[in-house]
């Protein structure tokens, strides 16, 4: 029998997933990650831990030193950056993630965010409700062109959905297909050319952003960048001083460097960009398949089997 810590806050005692991690013989901990927790919680948490179940909370090397029983950390989720997969490695720990898992969600928020930009939508149903009647010039979707960094499980939905609209779409990335009918565009022609540019990249390294200065100085006037990936994908300095300056016309944003966002970053009080709380890919439907699927993966590791959703090789002997 093992010991789950399980920190996804919609995740509850006497769940699917719970009831599946018990009659697997395992013994469930839940701690609902609600905020920052106090420095040191997390690593407490871990002490007694066989194998972690979370959504977005950082795993740290330093948290990893004295979590010696861990086995398994399965993710909620496709991203994974908030793990340090390295340490996680050296320690013999498999770290797991549920690719695709939410991608209709991913991809539903973003054409949600993308309408929102171009109808002006937020800052109409704020005018309303103060009292004034916006009639804000907007445009549509329909003959404007799409931008899509990252062709992953949730850029590819995009690309259907988009065409859909009747938007044009370009994509940059490494790994094309040959199955979608875009048209695959180096990034600095990507961002000139489009309308709204949505980023569905991975993390990069040493959280390198994808979207600098120069990128957003590239970027038309009249444009949106909307970020339902990572939040270190854009310089959010960068992005306050270019929408301050007028360079593009505003952004939708899932995400953002550091999460819950400060309540003081100038982000959320600028009219022209709509903010959300992270919860692009945590539909009903996206959540119960993720953690199901982080679960069987707990389940296979802690029978010594090969999950699924493993982003590691880990040598048995590390341990």
């Amino acid at each position: 029998m093992g010991t789950i810590l399980i920190t996804t806050d919609y995740l509850a005692p006497g769940d699917q997933v719970d009831d599946l991690l018990r009659a697997a013989g395992h013994r469930t901990v839940h701690s609902p990650a609600i905020g920052r927790r106090p420095e040191g919680a997390m690593a407490d948490l871990l002490l007694s831990a066989d194998a972690a179940l979370i959504a977005g909370e950082s795993v740290t090397a330093q948290m990893l030193e004295t979590a010696t029983s861990l086995r398994v950390i399965a993710r909620s989720g496709v991203g994974y950056d908030s793990i340090d997969v390295a340490a996680a490695t050296a320690r013999g720990i498999v770290v797991c993630n549920t690719p695709g898992a939410n991608k209709n969600a991913v991809a539903e928020m973003t054409m949600a965010l993308l309408l929102m930009c171009a109808k002006r939508i937020g800052e109409t149903v704020d005018g309303v409700k103060n009292g004034t009647w916006p009639r804000h010039d907007t445009r549509e979707l329909r003959g404007a062109t799409l931008g899509v960094i990252g062709l992953g499980p949730s850029g590819r939905a995009v690309v259907e959905l988009a065409r859909a609209f009747g938007m044009s779409v370009l994509v940059s990335t490494g790994h094309p297909a040959s199955d979608l009918d875009v048209d695959y565009v180096a990034k600095d022609d990507l961002l000139t050319r489009s309308d709204f540019v949505t980023l569905h990249a991975r993390a990069q390294s040493a959280g390198a952003p994808i979207i600098d200065r120069e990128s957003l100085a590239a970027m038309k006037s009249s444009a949106y960048l909307i970020n339902t990936a990572r939040g270190s994908l854009v310089d959010e300095p960068a992005l306050i001083d270019a929408l301050r300056c007028g360079d593009i016309a505003g952004a939708g944003l899932d995400v953002f460097a550091c999460e819950p966002v400060d309540v003081d970053n100038p982000l959320l009080k600028m009219p022209n960009v709509v903010s959300l709380s992270h919860l692009a890919g945590q539909t009903r439907e996206a959540r119960a398949e993720a953690s199901l699927a982080a679960a069987r993966d707990i389940v296979a590791v802690l029978d010594r089997q090969h999950p699924q959703g493993a982003v590691n090789t880990v040598e048995t002997a590390a341990r």
